[in-house]
């Protein structure tokens, strides 16, 4: 910690330099560049780790998250915003180059866009080249090889990354068992100050970021900072405190814990990094549709909506900080997941598919003067909310129901702070530096004070569905048509299926089509399953309909989105 902040007080002493003692980058704005809502604002951008839409921004009356509902009563909130891949180095990959997995050709850990791919821009690049100190704090990229274990410094960031110190012990045995000892369970909250340091990773980077937030109001300096969370990633780490929130009487079951009878053999995921906990694997559970025990998935699901509420506090703390800074009228914060997580539907644990429950996320922004009225100077935008003691919820200040794509994000922040919005990519482009294979989604923010805006009206299943309709595209990697126990996480040269999964307003349609790893091509001649499912009557994905519906011009629209 102590080597990060010299660090960035040598670069911010550089930075007083006159401004042409740096040459701008490629992509730095030129005279073409748009003037934003935002226009010359700060960027703070907080990622969080496996986190399904369970807020009481999006409806959910159980789980209590006043400081993000806080948020949201102050942004634009998208009710349907998908990943590109459930899995988290592809999907982060994926979104912070603007690129879809296909094109970065990461679906696995385990290579670096740069050199297996193409050299593309990232977004914090971007903004580095326009002037602005990139900062990242936690998880953004995902660590190791996919990100030249370095979270891609120094193209993306001003100063090397930081991470917690705690961060190395998350998979340690620190989960006290009823028997005295120490396990390395799923379901694990914890006395902190038992914990290795007296602390946890998500503390760290929380206390970490509001000293960066300090240090930029000093130097008077536009940033771009990255905060990403780790929890509620497994394990299941939080507080012990915050289970008294959720009483297990009040924890139910999934609404669909059950395998649906018609879902495809090579769609299911089999949740072997579950499977793999010593609490889970005390339990002897049959592989790999073996049901766990109801009692046990109550507290899965209670520890889940524990460690949100722990985010939450974390993500509360942050937003204060920033209006003690004085930061808050200037900053555009968005707020959004990598993908989401399983609890249960479809007797399914964890992400690795294409449904909703796991490629659905929260995507929010927060930019003032346009998602909401002027602050007085010394008023507070985000006053912390405590959520043992906190009753009531937020409303959206603004709320979207168009289906929109995590890919969308650089295009968007580009527009939505001013600077040229990159070129969208060519039908080939891996050979182009910057472009982006989503579209800007900042013109729907430009809606009225809380104005809910509805997506596409209904459809009935007949061709006229599939014209102009926004879709979100996402895929899932298979090694085989049958659950095995590399199902969950295939290495790129293990796949030999890929699921494309293309999500409307109305239906969620799926083809899991034959995968060649050594050209990745992928052979819609050669169709293993697919899936279709009708969101009017079947909003929980639930029933296939794929066999015995005609389905020839999504077959059509899918082939066509992804030939572009």
């Amino acid at each position: 910690m102590a080597a990060s902040r010299l660090c960035l007080s040598l670069f911010l002493c550089l930075l007083r330099l006159p401004p042409d003692a740096f040459a701008a980058g490629p992509a730095a704005a030129g005279p073409g560049a748009g003037r934003g809502p935002g226009d010359g604002m700060n960027v703070l951008f907080i990622i969080v780790d496996d986190l399904r839409p369970v807020l009481g921004c999006y409806g959910d009356k159980l789980v209590k998250s006043p400081n993000i509902d806080q948020l949201a009563s102050q942004s634009m909130v998208f009710s349907n915003a998908y990943a590109q891949q459930a899995l988290c180095a592809p999907s982060r990959v994926s979104f912070l180059t603007g690129r879809r997995p296909d094109t970065t050709r990461l679906y696995d850990f385990y290579s670096y866009w740069r050199v297996h791919a193409g050299n593309y821009s990232t977004m914090p690049q971007y903004f580095k080249e326009n002037g602005y100190v990139t900062l990242s704090v936690g998880k953004v990229f995902h660590p190791g090889v996919s990100s030249n274990y370095s979270d891609d410094y120094p193209y993306s960031w001003s100063i090397p990354p930081f991470h917690p110190s705690t961060e190395k012990h998350e998979n340690d045995k620190t989960c006290r068992g009823k028997d005295g000892k120490l396990h390395a369970n799923l379901v694990c909250p914890v006395n902190v100050t038992e914990m290795p340091g007296g602390t946890l990773p998500d503390i760290q980077s929380t206390e970490e970021a509001i000293h960066l937030l300090n240090v930029m109001k000093t130097a008077r300096q536009k940033f771009f900072l990255a905060v990403g969370y780790h929890k509620p990633h497994i394990p299941l780490r939080y507080p012990q405190e915050f289970l008294k929130l959720y009483p297990l009487e009040n924890i139910t079951l999934a609404p669909d814990p059950w395998v649906p009878k018609k879902l495809p053999s090579v769609a299911y995921n089999p949740w072997m990094d579950i499977r793999q906990r010593d609490d889970v694997e005390a339990l002897n559970v049959s592989f790999p549709y073996g049901p766990l025990p109801d009692d046990f998935q109550r507290r899965i699901r209670q520890s889940y909506y524990a460690a949100v509420s722990y985010l939450d506090v974390q993500v509360g703390l942050l937003l204060s900080a920033l209006d003690d800074a004085g930061l808050s009228n200037n900053t555009i914060v968005v707020f959004t997941a990598d993908h989401g997580w399983s609890l249960g539907e479809h007797g399914e644990w964890a992400k690795y598919s294409n449904f909703d429950v796991a490629t659905r996320v929260p995507l929010m922004f927060y930019v003032p003067r346009m998602t909401t009225s002027p602050v007085s100077q010394g008023a507070r935008v985000f006053p912390y909310l405590d959520p043992f003691s906190h009753t009531g919820g937020s409303s959206p200040q603004g709320q979207s129901k168009k289906v929109v794509e995590l890919v969308s994000l650089f295009p968007t922040l580009a527009e939505l702070a001013g600077l040229q919005v990159p070129p969208v990519c060519p039908k080939m482009s891996f050979g182009v530096v910057l472009c982006t294979e989503g579209r800007s989604i900042a013109h729907y923010l430009n809606i009225s004070e809380g104005e809910v805006e509805r997506g596409k009206e209904g459809c009935d299943g007949t061709e006229r569905c599939s014209n102009e309709e926004p879709v979100a595209l996402s895929q899932y990697p298979r090694p085989a048509d049958a659950p095995q126990w590399n199902s969950d996480k295939p290495r790129l040269m293990d796949i030999r299926i890929m699921g494309y999964s293309m999500r409307a307003i109305d239906y969620r349609y799926t083809l899991w089509v034959q995968y060649d790893p050594s050209n990745f091509s992928a052979d819609f001649r050669n169709v293993h399953a697919g899936e279709l499912y009708m969101m009017d009557n079947d909003p929980n994905q639930d029933y296939n309909v794929y066999n015995n519906t005609s389905h020839g011009w999504l077959f059509k629209k899918i082939t066509d989105l992804l030939k572009h």
